[in-house]
């Protein structure tokens, strides 16, 4: 489930309120720090809720190109040619 942006797993048996309520807090906790809450899980232990939270990330993919390190929407035109030739080896 997603809720405001957040990706939430939560255990059968934990109520949407529950839900809810912890996401709420947990955004706060986050945004305390100044990073940004990217993955919530929830499961139950006996009357407890675990809460697990992790952050968001945005993971980009970083080419070397003839000594160059770089994302791929930077290279230029001739770059680009070469990234798009390129033969995989295994």
């Amino acid at each position: 489930m997603m809720i405001g942006g957040i990706r939430i797993a939560a255990q059968e048996g934990i109520t949407e309120q529950e839900i809810r309520d912890i996401l709420h807090e947990e955004k706060a906790l986050w945004q305390a720090k100044g990073r940004r809450l990217g993955e919530v899980s929830l499961t139950l232990d006996g009357d407890e809720i675990i809460v697990k939270a992790t952050e968001r990330s945005p993971i980009k993919r970083i080419r070397r190109i003839t000594g160059y390190l770089s994302t791929s929407d930077r290279f230029n035109d001739a770059k680009q040619a070469e990234l798009s030739q390129r033969i995989a080896h295994s």
